[in-house]
């Protein structure tokens, strides 16, 4: 069984590698509130498809490089994308 994470893209700046964010929320033991905590991966994309704000599944592989030990399985919900209405272009 791999390790697996669900995330959202934060970067996409470098070729074939993405940022995502995971967050995970625990139960503080004396104030009783919620925490939410998070940290940042690497994965690796091969194909590019992944977009900024895209919720995707991370599972752990081999060390593709110092950082990366991560690769998208899957993309679970899509970015949602507007047009703007001056320039009737397709943003996030």
């Amino acid at each position: 069984m791999r390790q697996n994470f669900v995330g959202m893209v934060i970067g996409t700046a470098m070729q074939k590698t993405v940022k995502v964010r995971v967050a995970k929320q625990s139960l503080h033991p004396v104030v009783q509130k919620i925490i939410t905590k998070h940290k940042n991966y690497l994965a690796h994309d091969e194909n590019e498809k992944c977009k900024l704000g895209d919720v995707i599944r991370i599972e752990a592989c081999r060390p593709l490089s110092k950082r990366k030990h991560f690769a998208v399985a899957e993309v679970l919900k899509p970015a949602r994308r507007w047009q703007d209405p001056d320039t009737k272009e397709w943003k996030q």
